[in-house]
């Protein structure tokens, strides 16, 4: 008999309003930024147990209901997938537990183009410099939460032989908040861990993630030369801290970031088309069935550009609305690819 998988611990709520300022528990309320870390001791706590520790940020049209839920389904399919067929992720014999923390903000508008261009400057306010606060945010969470967990490559801690380990998962516009948080700390000197892919990382960051994963970022395909320079330095200048590669998923059928995309912006998006150009050679590769591991060498490689065409196509409903199969990732060989990523990171 199959032993039954433990429940996955609830999700973490941080909630972020429109100027991308933290939110005290429950009110409207921002915290003052001086104060952002000190509010994150008081009100999280990393599980002694957890193996891993993701950060994910929700897209478009996302209630924070609907994206606890789409959060806590992806860590739930991860689970019992490695629980079924742990072969493929040898980087887990140690046990994988998640615990995520799930970053909300005001994503909702009209289905139309004026509420997607809405949307999309919103995100865009929010997080830039002098204007927004997400990203500062953001990046004293992520080192939150690398100084509490326990560190990979330090002795046994506690009930985890392993140490835990960060990731950033992404959706929609939510790439782009993980993605300015990541390069914001590139200002932010300090020491870093050392962990398991062939990027030997920068020597003077605050904390270091493990992996990166957005589901259809909406974005530009120039945005890693345009909106997010320092993300790859290749000046010689602090690069940011990301140890394991950035990898995002795309698909034709993603009416968001293709159609919408097109026409707020004149050109489709990542999440339809893929990365364009970059400061960084890139890889492309596709999404793989569970019954088919990844090589090693096919996401080793700092920026990975993943086709989905031919799982997130989107049901007989979905496509017919303005979004098409923007969402539709939620998807066994979505935690396939979580899992394999978590597993190289070892």
């Amino acid at each position: 008999m199959r032993r039954a998988v433990p429940r996955a611990p609830v999700p973490a709520v941080v909630r972020l309003d429109e100027r991308g300022r933290l939110c005290v528990p429950g009110t409207s309320v921002p915290v003052p930024p001086s104060r952002v870390a000190d509010h994150l001791a008081r009100t999280l706590r990393v599980p002694e147990r957890a193996t891993d520790l993701y950060l994910y940020v929700h897209g478009w049209q996302t209630s924070p209901d609907s994206a606890v839920r789409a959060a806590s389904r992806l860590m739930g399919l991860a689970r019992r997938l490695a629980a079924a067929r742990p072969s493929p992720y040898g980087g887990l014999s140690g046990g994988f537990r998640p615990w995520c923390v799930v970053v909300c903000w005001p994503s909702s508008s009209l289905p139309s183009l004026g509420g997607y261009r809405r949307i999309r400057d919103r995100a865009h306010a929010m997080s830039a410099p002098g204007t927004g606060h997400a990203a500062h945010v953001i990046g004293h969470l992520l080192g939150y939460l690398d100084t509490h967990r326990a560190d990979p490559a330090a002795p046994a801690v506690l009930a985890n032989r392993n140490g835990q380990y960060l990731h950033l998962l992404g959706h929609s516009f939510g790439g782009r908040f993980l993605c300015e948080a990541v390069q914001w700390a590139a200002e932010r000197p300090d020491v870093p861990r050392v962990l398991g892919w062939s990027n030997p990382g920068d020597p003077r960051r605050p904390f270091t993630v493990d992996s990166a994963l957005v589901f259809q970022m909406a974005a530009p395909r120039d945005s890693f030369d345009t909106l997010f320079p320092a993300l790859f330095r290749t000046d010689g200048a602090p690069a940011a801290p990301l140890r394991g590669p950035l990898v995002l998923t795309r698909s034709r059928w993603d009416r968001a970031t293709g159609f919408w995309h097109l026409r707020a912006e004149s050109a489709p998006g990542i999440g339809h088309s893929g990365v364009g150009t970059a400061p960084v050679p890139q890889f492309s590769t596709r999404l793989l069935p569970v019954c088919e591991p990844y090589a090693h060498h096919t996401l080793d490689h700092r920026l990975v550009t993943v086709n989905a065409d031919w799982r997130f196509t989107g049901s007989r409903t979905t496509r017919l609305l303005p979004s098409g199969a923007h969402s539709d990732f939620l998807h066994e060989e979505s935690a396939h690819l979580l899992l394999t990523l978590a597993s190289f990171s070892r």
